[in-house]
């Protein structure tokens, strides 16, 4: 129940933020992005189309490295290569835009970051997300594990606390507009 409340205020909370506001917090989130070394050493990345204000990273995808994003199979999620920043998206299950399933797929043992969206993080890198249970079931497989995952909020929505449930994987640091911290589950 804790985390359905959590779950709604949070949402409500960032679908009022004004436009301004919201490309502002998410400029700044980006630079903080990167300016890490892991960030600019990493050549595939994958990450998101936001969806219900969250984060925008968009603005890296002209960054030269190789963006993957995933669509929804079944309840799977299945990565894509971007093949450039104004490739048309095709909007998927959920409302949310996602890759053509004839795009080039991308092979796990090549991703060398994955940034993930979350509504809330707790202090352990936990994320909160929509509930459906997509990239608990992603970081679950073998071939994902090892990925270093990071979890894209705002900060107001970083380090609050939530219950954890036993299928939960925490992420490996949490970045908002006030900087990236590193996790210790």
């Amino acid at each position: 129940m804790q985390k359905a409340i959590l779950r709604k205020q949070f949402l409500h909370w960032r679908e009022h933020l004004s436009d301004s506001e919201w490309q502002e917090r998410s400029h700044r989130l980006c630079q903080h992005l990167l300016a890490q070394p892991q960030f600019q050493a990493a050549t595939t990345i994958l990450t998101y189309v936001p969806h219900r204000r969250e984060p925008d990273v968009r603005s890296l995808w002209s960054i030269p490295k190789r963006w993957g994003l995933p669509r929804v199979v079944g309840n799977t999620l299945v990565w894509h290569e971007l093949a450039s920043p104004e490739a048309a998206l095709q909007v998927g299950r959920y409302g949310i835009l996602e890759p053509a399933a004839a795009w080039p797929p991308i092979d796990p043992s090549t991703v060398e970051l994955c940034l993930v969206p979350a509504i809330a993080c707790d202090r352990r890198g936990y994320r909160l997300g929509y509930g459906a249970g997509f990239f608990d079931r992603l970081f679950a497989d073998p071939l994902w594990q090892a990925i270093p995952r990071w979890g894209i909020v705002f900060a107001a929505t970083d380090q609050v606390s939530f219950p954890v449930e036993a299928w939960d994987h925490p992420l490996t640091a949490v970045c908002s507009e006030e900087g990236l911290r590193f996790t210790n589950p």
